[in-house]
């Protein structure tokens, strides 16, 4: 394959190249890319050069799109092309396209070397996704330079990423995987934990082990979160007793969308956002299961059934693809939920297969509730818009993310309902029960209000959050 291509707005000047240099390597999937393409954007703020590796080709358009934005908006933002080498999916057959280009991107690391040391001015360090870590720590090393974690989920799944491989080491050979006591931090139920855990011998399982035994050599973890929304997880982790010699741990969370993310929504998705324009305050609930989790029909179709029956208006995002360019193919919302249903709701709900900004949606006042797969982008925007949040995991890490949900005031999170693999239905009246009853609960929206009240502040002048970065930037320019 032809060597990387760096693309720079122009040759630095020697103020430039005394400022620390961070190479940015993400991986594949919305729920990854957005919270690196944010913190690359706060980080932007603080005198740091950046360049940021972009895999092609994208596995969906809503990447490309948003890799495309990134770099119109950052101008000053170099990017490092890395074309992959081909992989033979037919060696993992039925795996998750994202699972697949994550074991691309794995294969393809002994090219990543070249690159990074091929930056101009030279590179100081490196910010890897997680799943990535066990191949770009040992790189960085080798270069000699800083090599640090932007974990995109919780706290708490981190303390789970890191001492599951200990877990394993520890417990009898011949017995499954069962209910995991993380030191410091609590007992996560073997229900809890992402499925493919159960099954040692998966290819989402051997990355989650490498990786998590390479984590703790790192020289730091950046985690989208904040020091009131998980107190005990952190403490555990800066503590030493998840680990002892953990790595510093940053929390620099709740991350803002980009401008170019708001200007999208304001030309794009402007109709559900007029369309909330016209509702009374807090009497709108919104419905969305995140950029890649599907729901299948049948249980579509009772969500449909309990908006309905809960009387309540709604704004719904609809998906029913795990890839986004195969959304058009699925058919419409009348294909999937029918006409009658539309008629019968129409003027207190609206349905929508378009992206939508959804801190704005969060932020906008006539919304009072969120029924959510519990992504932890979901959780971290709900926690930071006040918005209580009815959680109803899918699948990988959202019963761990559920968990935080309802330590914290967040929301509520209904553990005995069904996710992926599943096959019973939850039906429509139970769904229209509960979210009927958490519109009506003042105390479930005053304690996420206070939640919110207390993101506002990690991220003000003087904020937990706040300090983390800049103890973040002083740890760069200390290199």
């Amino acid at each position: 394959m032809a060597p990387p291509t760096v693309l720079n707005s122009g040759e630095p000047d020697s103020r430039r190249r005394a400022r620390p240099h961070v190479v940015f390597v993400p991986s594949a999937g919305m729920g990854h890319l957005l919270p690196f393409f944010r913190f690359i954007g706060a980080l932007s703020a603080h005198d740091v050069d950046i360049s940021v590796v972009t895999v092609l080709p994208t596995v969906s358009a809503a990447e490309a799109d948003h890799f495309a934005r990134l770099f119109q908006d950052f101008p000053s933002i170099r990017r490092v092309d890395f074309n992959l080498l081909p992989l033979d999916a037919s060696e993992f057959p039925g795996a998750d396209p994202f699972l697949l280009r994550w074991e691309a991107l794995r294969r393809s690391m002994h090219l990543l070397a070249p690159a990074i040391a091929g930056v101009s001015p030279r590179a100081t360090a490196v910010v890897t996704d997680v799943t990535l870590v066990s191949h770009v720590n040992p790189i960085a090393k080798d270069l000699r330079l800083q090599c640090h974690v932007l974990f995109i989920s919780s706290a708490t799944m981190m303390s789970l990423c890191s001492y599951f491989p200990i877990y394993l080491d520890n417990k009898d050979a011949e017995a499954d995987v069962g209910d995991i006591d993380i030191p410091g931090v609590r007992r996560l139920k073997r229900s809890w934990l992402p499925q493919p855990l159960l099954d040692l011998d998966k290819l989402f399982t051997k990355q989650f082990i490498d990786n998590g035994r390479e984590v703790v050599k790192t020289d730091g973890v950046l985690i989208n979160t904040f020091d009131a929304l998980e107190p005990v997880a952190l403490a555990a982790l800066r503590d030493g007793k998840v680990i002892r010699g953990f790595p510093p741990v940053f929390a620099v969370g709740p991350y803002s969308s980009l401008a170019s993310e708001k200007k999208a929504a304001d030309a794009d998705q402007s109709s559900a956002l007029a369309w909330l324009d016209q509702q009374p305050a807090r009497s709108v609930v919104y419905v969305a299961f995140g950029n890649r989790c599907t729901v299948s029909n049948d249980q579509l179709r009772e969500i449909a059934a309990g908006l309905e029956a809960s009387g309540c208006r709604f704004l719904w995002i609809l998906k029913t693809t795990v890839v986004d360019r195969d959304e058009a193919a699925a058919g419409g919302v009348r294909d999937v939920l029918g006409d009658g249903f539309m008629e019968r709701v129409k003027g207190r709900g609206m349905v929508t297969k378009e992206w939508v900004d959804q801190e704005a949606v969060l932020g906008h006042p006539a919304v009072g509730l969120f029924l959510s797969h519990s992504g932890w982008n979901s959780v971290t925007e709900a926690a930071a818009a006040g918005v209580p949040l009815l959680a109803w995991p899918r699948g990988g890490d959202h019963r761990v993310a559920a968990t935080v949900v309802a330590s914290s005031g967040v929301g509520v999170w209904m553990e005995q309902w069904s996710w992926d693999g599943e096959e019973w239905l939850v039906s429509g009246e139970e769904i229209g029960g509960k979210v009927k009853e958490m519109m009506a609960d003042d105390a479930v929206r005053e304690r996420a209000a206070k939640v919110g009240e207390e993101a506002a502040k990690a991220v003000a002048e003087g904020g937990t959050s706040r300090t983390s970065m800049l103890e973040f930037v002083a740890k760069l320019k200390a290199a």
